[in-house]
């Protein structure tokens, strides 16, 4: 069992556990994921590692309600439990794996959009505690959903907030104020885009027309987070990848967003998923053998 040492709710659908994890905190990086459990019969659900005390041992988690089991999660309060918390899973930022030296030759923007904001902040947190000062752009649609705007402001060299509606920052997408930022003379050698599938898509749009690599997080389109059931396969140049076992993190001008946008839409249903086993024959899942996806 795993106790909730703080439980928060950040805005009106976005939400904040730190839970005590001892094991997980010790050897977790930026740009892993962990998958909850609360009970012994619920579904399992990964979530992006958001922050982490490896002195502490705590582990922080924040999630967005889509569904039943994250609705429930929302319930649990200071002092609840999960049953299961286990990780950390998916391989952690080229950034923290890659020679510091070269990393610190390189100006680094990071994107993130709506709850995409809390896996960004570990990275940029990390890049801080290691002397490098990244550039941020946070979107949301409006001010009041805006999360870990005075955290990512201690950590981040320049701190740029876009809301769809203008009420707070530069007001349009992210998209735009990558434009701006760049017309203004900013140059970066690496973006991190982090958000919806339709956000990444078009901030890859963006950083391709202005010869910025991108990496982006495939985690949204996460189920399992096992490379069992399927869920995550996504098209990566000409290869199929999974993005709980090969990522999340992809380059994303690779990426063929709109088969995983597409996807995503058909694995809501029973015969969505079976057509697509069908179409994809042997590479619809992970082929572990004991999942039953490939029955």
């Amino acid at each position: 069992m795993f106790k909730i040492l703080k439980a928060e709710q950040l805005s009106a659908n976005v939400y904040l556990k730190v839970v005590y994890a001892p094991r997980v905190a010790k050897t977790c990086e930026p740009g892993q994921f962990i998958i909850v459990r609360l009970d012994e019969v619920s579904e399992r659900i990964p979530l992006t590692i958001c922050d982490y005390d490896r002195e502490n041992g705590t582990v922080t988690i924040v999630f967005q309600p889509v569904g039943a089991s994250t609705q429930k999660m929302v319930d649990l309060k200071e002092g609840d439990y999960f049953a299961d918390f286990v990780g950390p899973l998916g391989c952690p930022s080229e950034l923290v794996t890659d020679d510091l030296e070269e990393v610190k030759k390189k100006k680094i923007l990071f994107v993130a959009g709506g709850v995409g904001t809390a896996p960004v902040y570990p990275q940029v947190k990390w890049l801080h505690e290691h002397g490098i000062d990244a550039d941020v752009i946070v979107g949301a649609k409006t001010k009041d959903l805006l999360i870990f705007e005075e955290d990512m402001r201690k950590v981040a060299g320049n701190l740029y907030i876009c809301t769809d509606d203008g009420s707070y920052g530069f007001s349009g997408m992210v998209t735009g104020m990558i434009e701006k930022l760049v017309e203004e003379g900013k140059q970066y050698d690496l973006c991190v885009a982090i958000g919806p599938m339709i956000m990444m898509k078009f901030a890859c749009l963006t950083t391709k027309k202005l010869n910025i690599p991108t990496i982006v997080s495939m985690n949204p389109i996460m189920v399992d987070g096992t490379g069992m059931c399927g869920a995550c396969r996504v098209i990566v140049g000409d290869e199929v990848k999974f993005a709980c076992v090969d990522g999340p993190e992809f380059d994303g001008h690779k990426v063929d967003f709109d088969q995983a946008m597409k996807r995503q839409t058909m694995y809501k249903s029973e015969e969505g998923r079976a057509a697509l086993k069908l179409q994809e024959g042997d590479t619809h899942h992970g082929g572990c053998g004991n999942c039953g996806g490939d029955k």
